[in-house]
């Protein structure tokens, strides 16, 4: 244990001291539940993202997105980043973290400024930056994203950008998500002790959504579901832009140990029986298909318990319906649940499980479909999945904002403890 410990501290120390050729790279890192994934691409001239490192493993340390044990994650990172470079040839000194268990929460400022009939400058931008800075989080909160859903000038809405344009008072509309302070803190802490730079924070749900969405959906309004194993993330998104930040406690590992407690076996048995055999819709046939359930601890056991498939989906369905139910609440309570215009896409490694479309359906009344990461340069078939929506769409976010301000990452870990810092790095990702 000491000798690996060893070794991975000098490779992180050599991680430290290389001066490569990494001009143009990006890493996206994604910490969740069940896995920890990193992806690293270079941006082609045209924009484009080419995928050249490939990282991921079971995680370890992590309960509902969130860090338990320090030491494990920031060994996992390790491992995973150290295959990734491996891959891609060359090594990263900074990483884009994709952030889930940090419990966000959206509010939507409304910032307004005279303008006497005056054209909207960059200078006037500034003021309403500025004045935005004005509002206080609570201690315990950090901002993740300072994002402009609208502009009005007079009234007049539907503005993209209001700059040049003339008028007596802009409005300016931004949705601001923020987290838990101690979360992300100490998913950062094990970023940096892996002698890594945090270039950027990007809340889960926001990455899956810039994935799974299809440009129509970004601009007509959609909302994304992304189902990992502890949490399930809401992001909603219309006139492109994210309009919504939500999560509720529960994914994928809820429903495997209820499998586990209601058919008396382990974790591991219950992870597979809900992958082979899972579904949250009963048939005909189901209470004539028996599976084998192995018993839990009974090492000398005759043999497997045989039960039909229809008590594993009874186990299965109440589970999945509860977790919709809730992201139905939440819909309603935003404002957004009444909305029939706007269809659902369902991602993340725990939205693969047979008739889980159906069943979204019918509880939240709008139409489902199933959705991944784009086709990427690069990237293998087996990592186009739903699971692997989040690291794809952290790419995704990173070639938007190197686009935008014509610039690849730096390389330099940006202030998360600072209302201003994150509202900054707003102004200059969009003016």
């Amino acid at each position: 244990m000491l000798n690996v410990a060893s070794k991975q501290s000098a490779t992180r120390t050599r991680r430290r001291n290389v001066s490569s050729g990494r001009r143009g790279l990006i890493a996206a890192l994604d910490v969740g539940t069940a896995k920890v994934c990193c992806f690293i691409s270079k941006i082609r001239d045209n924009g484009s993202l080419e995928v050249v490192g490939i990282g991921h493993q079971v995680a370890r340390g992590t309960r509902a997105g969130t860090v338990v044990d320090m030491l494990a994650v920031e060994e996992t990172i390790g491992e995973v980043l150290q295959t990734a470079e491996d891959m891609a040839g060359d090594t990263v000194r900074s990483v884009l973290v994709g952030v889930t268990g940090c419990q966000p929460h959206s509010r939507t400022l409304r910032v307004e400024l005279e303008l006497g009939g005056h054209e909207v400058s960059q200078t006037d931008l500034k003021r309403v930056f500025e004045r935005s800075n004005n509002e206080q989080l609570p201690q315990d909160r950090v901002i993740l994203h300072g994002l402009p859903v609208g502009y009005e000038i007079d009234d007049l809405r539907g503005i993209r950008d209001p700059r040049g344009m003339r008028g007596d008072k802009l409005l300016v509309r931004m949705h601001v998500v923020s987290g838990a302070r101690s979360a992300i803190r100490n998913l950062t802490n094990c970023v940096g002790r892996c002698h890594l730079d945090t270039d950027n924070l990007v809340w889960s749900g926001y990455a899956a959504g810039l994935a799974s969405l299809v440009e129509d959906e970004l601009d007509l309004g959609a909302i994304c579901i992304d189902m990992g194993a502890g949490i399930t993330s809401v992001s909603i998104f219309q006139n492109n832009a994210m309009m919504h930040a939500d999560a509720v406690p529960m994914g994928g590992w809820h429903v495997t140990s209820d499998i586990a407690r209601g058919l008396d076996t382990s974790m591991r048995d219950a992870e597979r029986l809900k992958t082979l055999f899972g579904s949250t819709i009963s048939s005909d046939v189901d209470n004539k298909d028996m599976i084998d359930v192995p018993p839990l601890g009974e090492r000398g056991a005759s043999g497997p318990n045989h039960i039909p498939r229809e008590l594993l989906v009874g186990v299965v369905r109440p589970r999945l319906e509860e977790t919709f139910e809730l992201v139905r609440d939440r819909l309603d309570e935003a404002g957004f649940g009444h909305s029939g215009t706007m269809r659902v896409v369902l991602t993340g490694g725990a939205s693969q499980l047979s008739g889980l479309r159906d069943l979204a359906g019918q509880v939240l009344e709008k139409h489902v479909r199933l959705g991944g990461p784009p086709p990427i340069p690069g990237l293998a078939q087996s990592m186009r999945g739903p699971a692997f929506a989040t690291c794809a769409g952290l790419l995704l976010y990173a070639a938007q904002q190197s686009t935008a301000t014509g610039t690849v990452s730096n390389g330099q870990n940006r202030e998360v403890d600072g209302h201003i810092g994150r509202l900054g790095q707003w102004f200059r990702d969009n003016f």
